[in-house]
């Protein structure tokens, strides 16, 4: 008697063996994407990593510690100003800035920071959710950030799109990717200084960087955006 050969189906790899910006619903349509994803909506650290997109397959460029907001994350369509929470959501990446020149390689677009730069928090003003410089007559300096005073965080940072197309009113402003400072963030994502200029060297404008702010798993689960 001939014996039969046992065949066995080919194993899947487990979830986690894909690269996270594959099991996302959306990650911008360009090939650069920086992840910040923290492990509960009310945690106020995590991690950033920034992936690269090659010959239809997403490969890691870079990782960080990070940290988020002191209340943690919320969803980005329903957040209020002030609340001290990272906004959840896919978001582009509009320009860079800093107190410090741009790293030597810097190939996004770099706006030097200087005693007269602010950005506006005022829901009341026209200059809403915008750098100002100087600071306009209708945004009132205690609903401002200046920013030259935030020595450390802003030594580097980049803008997230977040409520900056189109403001909508109380919904949050000046919201960044930036260097630590001391702690949890009013509701930014920090990383290490040495991070930070590593992914201003690294993000492209051609290749169309985006960054993917949410959880591990649930509702802000960042594989939704």
């Amino acid at each position: 008697m001939v014996g039969l050969a046992l065949v066995t189906a080919p194993s899947l790899p487990p979830p986690f063996a894909v690269p996270l910006p594959a099991r996302m619903a959306d990650t911008g349509g360009g090939s650069q994407l920086i992840t910040a994803v923290a492990p509960a909506p009310g945690s106020a650290t995590g991690r950033v990593t920034w992936w690269e997109r090659h010959a239809g397959h997403w490969f890691e460029a870079g990782s960080a510690e990070a940290r988020f907001g002191s209340n943690g994350l919320a969803e980005g369509a329903g957040r209020r100003q002030g609340t001290s929470t990272t906004p959840t959501g896919l978001y582009d990446l509009p320009y860079g800035f800093g107190i410090r020149r741009a790293p030597a390689g810097t190939r996004i677009r770099y706006r030097p920071v200087t005693p007269d730069s602010w950005w506006c928090q005022d829901n009341a003003s026209s200059a809403y959710n915008r750098w100002a410089e100087p600071l306009p007559g209708d945004c009132r300096p205690g609903e401002a950030e200046h920013l030259v005073t935030y020595e450390a965080q802003y030594a580097h940072a980049l803008v997230i799109g977040f409520n900056y197309d189109r403001p909508v009113r109380n919904r949050g402003a000046g919201i960044f990717l930036h260097v630590h400072g001391k702690g949890a963030t009013a509701g930014c994502v920090s990383v290490p200084e040495r991070a930070m200029r590593a992914i201003l060297r690294w993000a492209d404008p051609r290749r169309r960087p985006h960054i993917a702010v949410g959880t591990e798993t649930g509702p802000l689960s960042v594989t939704r955006y």
